[in-house]
Parts: structure tokens; C-alpha cells; sequence
């Protein structure tokens, strides 16, 4: 009976045991779900803050091409000289796509032309916050991981992700830089970092550990994900393979690394095998993707290097000082948490010392090895952007972690009858509360009123179509459209005297019968680098601002027929002087008829980095289709 009670007593404490971890594990879950829903409603919040302007890319380069897949040829999408030459993969435009069909197909029939027009805008936007908020997510996940679920350094990488300025200035812009970050934070978490050791086993007979780290088919399934997830983020932007080669190689070659290395030769081929499959299922894909685009067989990311590094095309877009990542890239990225990142990049290579298990610690050097690599390699490369290391802002967050709570939480343990507690404390609040007010100013500002202006025009040149033409407002463009209004189709509706690029283009001009024509700045293809015909080269917008009036009788020539004339000119306020002279009754495009009159002015922030944009952007209507009979322009 003694036996009986004792067997009894055994089952019940594993019954119980079972069901305290079973719990253990739903309040996980619930806690994980309700923290990815708080990052969406914060990160959605941050989407309808953002309405200024920050690089072309953010339109051209996703928006301009997921346009035209949708609505064709003839849907007036502004398609730039990397899809022309098949330098970008249609991947990353196919999934706002997605979201222009979603509208069109489900939303669109039956509403009003302005109300379709405001969804197709917020469609990709949209789509961006939810990959925004799994990007903060799985960067919070990834930090639990490392530090420990319910960790006050990995909740800190949840703070520092949404409070982050940089982040709440560019996460929910169309970048594929932004895409890219989500698509690493991701692969970063289910990337099995036992692979770079693991704890002692306390078998001496052999070096190689044998603690199973591909024993399951969730191990595994882990593992694909994560390299999927790469895959997907190499071929959008081909330098994130330097955060693989970084993470492969300190895993190869075990360089500071501690613990038993676990590469037998069972588990290499498990990796060789993985990556072989998962590279040709992610690289088929995207060919089928791009064959489907361009209608011919294609590889965009060797065109990429081709074009950007071989013929160092992206220099013509600017050059940078070889240390311009050190000294503005992390300062920008990271703002406030610059110092406590520092500290983590030189704490990291003596992780051993701390008190982090092996995998953390490991982690934690690949990390800084990640860094360090990739920062050093973009520095080689002429043309330089902060966005271009964006996705590293997961590993700054999670090296940063343990400095930044150290730094400002105190941790005290309260003994009690049933077990010790855990009390977090607070110190240097005041600043805290300094650096969590300058975030709030720099994001703010960045977000919400710098470079608004170029945003504004567009609503405002699209509001006026919609009053001005009602009957054109079909999308997708009728195939009949052409021949049934002579005096529409010599209609320019728009003339974008700017620096190119300088504002979005069909993405919310939305009516493919509102024509518009702007400046290019296209490279110049085919001149070898440094030649003195690349150095002699001059486009559209180089030409137009060191000689107006001469651009101006190139558009117009009074010899020969010229472009349309344009109902309204948009032009930063530097230019008014030049128009003006131009269409003086005195001056060269006299014969136009033309008395400019300021209908729209913007004030575009305290500051800009390219004085051709200082001053307010102002929209000039020049009368031209007032006339009963239009003049020839």
C-alpha cells in the first residue's frame, strides 16, 4: 500500500508539473499576441503621423511599379532607369500590389472616384505598418530569447524599438530598406544560435558537443524559416548577404567563440542541405516573380552589382566621406541610445565574462561581428544612406539592452514566506525623461512637419483635377479615352520645376489621365567611371538649374513645336524670379500669354539637404487653358 501511495504521489507531482509548464507556456502565448496587437495600434498611430516626404525610393522604387502591375501600361506610373534596366526585383513591389488589387477588386466598384483614390493612398501604407509592427516584434521575441522571456533588457528592446525616432520617422515608409529589416529581424529569430556552441555536456571525449540541436522537425522547420526569410532578404537587397556571410563565417571558424561546437558532420549536412533548398525554393520563386514582371528571364540582384558597383552608377546620386556610417549613420539610426550601443559593440567581445549563458554571449559576438563587417564593407562603396544599414537596427537595439537598463533600472530582490520577488527601480529619471522628450521632438518634427510640402502639392493638384475634369477620374483608363477630347489631351496638368524625384508621383496623383510631367535625372548609362563623358554629363534637372531660361526655350522653342504648356507649374520659391523673366512680356516666352498668379504655397521645414529645395514649394497657375482657343505653345 506504501507502494501504491508513493507511485500516486509521484504521478500526481508530474501531472503537476505538466500542468504548471502547459500554463507557463499559454501565458506566453497570450503575452506574445497581446504585445504584437499593442506594437500594430502604436505602429498605426505612427502611419497616420507620417505625412512628409524623405527619399524617392520610398515611391519610385515600390510604389511606381506596384501601380503599374495593377492598373497596365497606360496607368501613367513613372517607371525610373533601375526597372527599365531590370536592377530591381519585382518581389517587393508585388506586395503593395497586392493591396492596390485588394482595393480595386473588392473596395473599388460602386464608391466614389474620391473615396477609391484616398484607399488606393492608404493601401500601402497599410501593409507597411503590419510589416513595421512584426519587424518590432520579432525584435522583442528575438531579445527574449537571448536575455530571458519577461527580461528587463528584452522588454528595453521593446521600448527602444517604438520610441525609437528614427524608426517612427521611416518603418511605415514603402522602403524596401524597411521590408528588408523586418524580413532579418525575423530570420534572426529562428536562426538556431546553438550552432555557435553550446554549454559544456561533460562529455571529454570529443570536442564537438552532443546536445541535439536538429533532433526534431521543429528544430528544422525553424531553421528553414530562417533561412527563407534571408533568402527573400538577399535577393530584395543584395548586401544583406554580409550579415549571413558575417554570422556563417564566426560559425566556421568559432573565432572568440565559448562553448562545445555542435558542427558535426551530421548537423553539417543538415545545414548544407537546408540552405541548398531553401535558397533554390526562394530564388525560384523570385525568378518566376521577375520572369512574369519583365517578360524575360532575368536575375536583378548580379544587375544591381553590375550597375551600382561595377559601373558605380550610385555615385552619381552622391558621394560620402569613407567614415560617413561612424560618424552620421549609427548617430542617426540609434539618436539617444547611441552611447549605450557603443558600449554594447566593445562589452559584446567579453561576453564570456558575464553572467549570459553561451548561446546568448555567442550571440552577442555575432552580433558585433555583424556590425563591424557590415558597416566596413558599405564604407568602400562611394554612395552612402543611413537606410542602407537599417537592418542592423535589431542587433544595436538588442546589444544596447543590457547597458541602457543597467544604466537607469535597479533590480532588488524582496524575500516573502511563498518565494523571492523581483522589484524594478528607477534612477537618473531626469534623463530618462530627456532623452525620451529629444526622441519625441526628433520624431515629431521628422513625421509630422518636415518636407509636408511635397505630400500637400500632390493632394492639392489631385483635388483640383477632380474639381476641374470630373469626367476623367476612370481608373483604369478607358481604352476609348484618346480622340474624344482634343482640348483635355493637350492638356499638361502639372509642370514639376524641382529637383527630380522631389515629390510622390502616380502612387497619389491616382488619375492616369491627370498628366504631369517633371524633371528626370536619369544616369549616365554606358559612360565608363570617371570618364570625362560621365563627368561632362548633365541631366534634365542639372541643366534646368544652372540655366533656367535656356531649359525653359529648350521646352518651348519658339522655332519648332514644344512640349505642352502646363495649367499649373510647381517650383520651390528659388525659381519664381527665373519663370517670371521667362514669361514677361519682354522676355523669351512672351508668345505663351502666360501672367503667372500663386494659387498654393507650402512652408517645407526649418532645414533641407539640398538648397535647390529651401523655401516654400509653391504651385503657380498660368492661365494657359483659359483661353477659348488655346495658343500654341
Amino acid at each position: 500500500m506504501s507502494s501504491g501511495n508513493k507511485s500516486t504521489t509521484g504521478e500526481s507531482t508530474g501531472a503537476t508539473s505538466s500542468s504548471s509548464k502547459s500554463h507557463v507556456a499559454t501565458l506566453a502565448i497570450v503575452q506574445a499576441r497581446e504585445a504584437l496587437a499593442v506594437i500594430f495600434a502604436i505602429r498605426l498611430v505612427n502611419a497616420l503621423c507620417v505625412r512628409t516626404f524623405f527619399q524617392p525610393d520610398e515611391y519610385f522604387q515600390a510604389l511606381e511599379p506596384a501601380w503599374r502591375m495593377v492598373f497596365g501600361e497606360d496607368s501613367g506610373a513613372w517607371l525610373t532607369w533601375e526597372w527599365q534596366n531590370q536592377i530591381r526585383s519585382s518581389v517587393h513591389p508585388a506586395v503593395f500590389a497586392f493591396g492596390y488589387w485588394l482595393v480595386e477588386n473588392f473596395f473599388g466598384p460602386g464608391i466614389p472616384s474620391k473615396v477609391r483614390a484616398k484607399w488606393l493612398i492608404a493601401a500601402p501604407k497599410m501593409l507597411q505598418t503590419g510589416f513595421a509592427a512584426l519587424g518590432d516584434w520579432y525584435s522583442w521575441r528575438f531579445a527574449e530569447k537571448l536575455y530571458g522571456r519577461g527580461s528587463v533588457a528584452a522588454w528595453s528592446v521593446f521600448a527602444m524599438t517604438l520610441l525609437n525616432p528614427w524608426q517612427w520617422y521611416t518603418a511605415t515608409r514603402t522602403f524596401s530598406n524597411c521590408f528588408e529589416t523586418t524580413l532579418t529581424a525575423m530570420a534572426l529569430y529562428y536562426w538556431p544560435w546553438e550552432l555557435l556552441g553550446t554549454e559544456d555536456d561533460g562529455v571529454t571525449e570529443s570536442k564537438y558537443s552532443s546536445i541535439p540541436i536538429f533532433a526534431t522537425w521543429n528544430q528544422i522547420n525553424k531553421l528553414r524559416l530562417s533561412l527563407v526569410l534571408a533568402a527573400f532578404a538577399v535577393l530584395l537587397r543584395p548586401t544583406n548577404i554580409l550579415i549571413w556571410m558575417a554570422i556563417g563565417t564566426l560559425a566556421l571558424t568559432r573565432a572568440t567563440l565559448g562553448g562545445k561546437s555542435p558542427l558535426t558532420r551530421s548537423n553539417l549536412l543538415v545545414i548544407y542541405r537546408e540552405v541548398f533548398l531553401c535558397g533554390s525554393f526562394a530564388l525560384g520563386l523570385s525568378l518566376l516573380a521577375d520572369r512574369q514582371y519583365y517578360g524575360e528571364w532575368t536575375f536583378p540582384p548580379l544587375t544591381f552589382l553590375h550597375f551600382n558597383v561595377a559601373q558605380d552608377l550610385a555615385a552619381f546620386y552622391g558621394q560620402n566621406d569613407w567614415h560617413y556610417y561612424l560618424s552620421q549613420g549609427i548617430p542617426l539610426l540609434c539618436t539617444t541610445i547611441t552611447p549605450f550601443v557603443l558600449k554594447g559593440l566593445f562589452k559584446s567581445l567579453d561576453a564570456e565574462n558575464s553572467n549570459w549563458p553561451v548561446t546568448t554571449s555567442n550571440a552577442l559576438k555575432a552580433l558585433t561581428f555583424t556590425v563591424l563587417t557590415n558597416i566596413a564593407s558599405l564604407s568602400f562603396v562611394s554612395h552612402k544612406e543611413v537606410r542602407f544599414i537599417t537592418p542592423l537596427l535589431p542587433a544595436f537595439h538588442i546589444l544596447a539592452a543590457p547597458h541602457i537598463t543597467s544604466f537607469f533600472t535597479t533590480v532588488s530582490e524582496a524575500a516573502s514566506s511563498a518565494r523571492p520577488t523581483s522589484t524594478l527601480g528607477w534612477k537618473r529619471t531626469p534623463l530618462l525623461a530627456g532623452g525620451l522628450l529629444v526622441n519625441a521632438i526628433i520624431g515629431g518634427y521628422l513625421s509630422y512637419f518636415h518636407a509636408a510640402a511635397p505630400i500637400k502639392v500632390i493632394d492639392f493638384l489631385r483635388s483640383e483635377f477632380e474639381t476641374i475634369h470630373p469626367q476623367h477620374l476612370a481608373l483604369p483608363r478607358p481604352a476609348n479615352a484618346t480622340g474624344t477630347d482634343l482640348d483635355f489631351e493637350q492638356e499638361l496638368f502639372a509642370l514639376f520645376l524641382t529637383p527630380c524625384h522631389a515629390t510622390p508621383w502616380r502612387s497619389h496623383l491616382v488619375y492616369p489621365e491627370l498628366r504631369a510631367r517633371a524633371l528626370t535625372c536619369e544616369p549616365p548609362l554606358g559612360t565608363p567611371p570617371k570618364s570625362p563623358q560621365r563627368r561632362a554629363y548633365a541631366d534634365e534637372t542639372r541643366r534646368f538649374y544652372a540655366d533656367p531660361a535656356a531649359f525653359l526655350q529648350e521646352l518651348w522653342p519658339a522655332d519648332r513645336p514644344g512640349e505642352d504648356m502646363a495649367r499649373y507649374v510647381v517650383g520651390y520659391e528659388g525659381v519664381e524670379a527665373a519663370l517670371r523673366r521667362y514669361f514677361d512680356p519682354s522676355g523669351p516666352g512672351a508668345r505663351h500669354r502666360v501672367e503667372l498668379r500663386e494659387v498654393w504655397s507650402s512652408w517645407n521645414g526649418l532645414f533641407t539637404d539640398d538648397e535647390r529645395k529651401a523655401g516654400r514649394l509653391v504651385v503657380w497657375a498660368t492661365g494657359f487653358y483659359d483661353y477659348t482657343m488655346p495658343v500654341e505653345p
